[in-house]
């Protein structure tokens, strides 16, 4: 049978990974990848051989292997939708990583800089922003739980991924939540929203964080939502050292997954080294 991947087929994957309840972010992710294959197919037959020359072709372009494996996911995942099974290709084996990029890095110092300067500049709901997702980890497309409602009980119910936990907000963070949303006069509902009243998307808040960086004088690799989420991570952990309580708290399935949260810089491993002062 000749597979032809047409845009027909992508837009079924699309619809599939919606009714599959997937998230926001991981579906146009998904549809982004799957349509960089059929871009370079060039309107060739799906095959195994192909897929494996695309993984050549991604290794070529100096592609991460992370990133990669990311890529084969997302393909993977369509092939399996539309029966090609035997189109699936197997992962680039990557040894687990043992330090972060310092250049990646959001450091507690980084953050400060950036939410003050965001004040500096009246960008306030940017700044609680912030502070909201790194005070308790939660991801970008899970703030639109960050509700009136949620600031006045102290807790917000997140429903993600097949999965509800609860999420506990600092008081501190209560008391700005609620005096925020009274300036702005939201009685109810989401805190976090567009002029217009519509929800805040990812890419609102990647791009208002990155313009952010120009004027704070910090490095825009080490700004993006994401790492406000391994900001939290590493404050948790090093107040409780408890990896099963901060999985639960970040909404992980695996405790694996956590530990990428916990990768400390090749400076600071460094440092533990120098510690243990077993050179004379």
């Amino acid at each position: 049978m000749t597979k032809l991947l047409t845009k027909e087929k992508q837009d079924g994957f699309g619809r599939y990974l919606y009714t599959e309840e997937r998230a926001q972010g991981t579906v146009e992710k998904y549809l982004r990848d799957v349509c960089a294959f059929a871009v370079w197919l060039d309107g060739r037959c799906v095959t195994k051989e192909a897929v494996t020359e695309w993984k050549e072709c991604l290794l070529s372009r100096h592609y991460t292997p992370s990133t990669i494996n990311a890529m084969l996911a997302a393909l993977n995942s369509l092939f399996r939708f539309l029966g090609w099974e035997d189109c699936r290709v197997k992962f680039l084996k990557v040894q687990r990583q043992m330090f972060r990029t310092p250049g990646r890095e959001l450091s507690r110092s980084d953050y400060d800089t950036l939410t003050a300067a965001a004040r500096t500049r009246g960008q306030e709901r940017l700044a609680l922003l912030m502070e909201a997702i790194c005070a308790t980890g939660i991801r970008v497309s899970e703030v639109r739980y960050i509700t009136v409602e949620a600031a006045k009980a102290g807790r917000a119910e997140i429903s993600l991924k097949g999965k509800i936990r609860t999420i506990l907000l600092p008081a501190k963070l209560c008391r700005k939540l609620l005096k925020y949303a009274a300036k702005q006069k939201t009685a109810s509902g989401e805190i976090f929203l567009t002029r217009s009243g519509s929800s805040l998307s990812r890419k609102q808040i990647w791009a208002e964080m990155k313009r952010l960086c120009r004027h704070a004088g910090v490095e825009p690799s080490k700004v993006f939502p994401h790492n406000l989420r391994h900001l939290f991570a590493t404050a948790f952990y090093r107040a409780c050292k408890d990896i099963v309580k901060l999985a639960d708290v970040l909404g992980h399935s695996s405790i694996e997954t956590t530990r990428i949260y916990l990768v400390s810089t090749g400076a600071e491993h460094r440092r533990q080294l120098d510690r243990l002062k077993l050179v004379s």
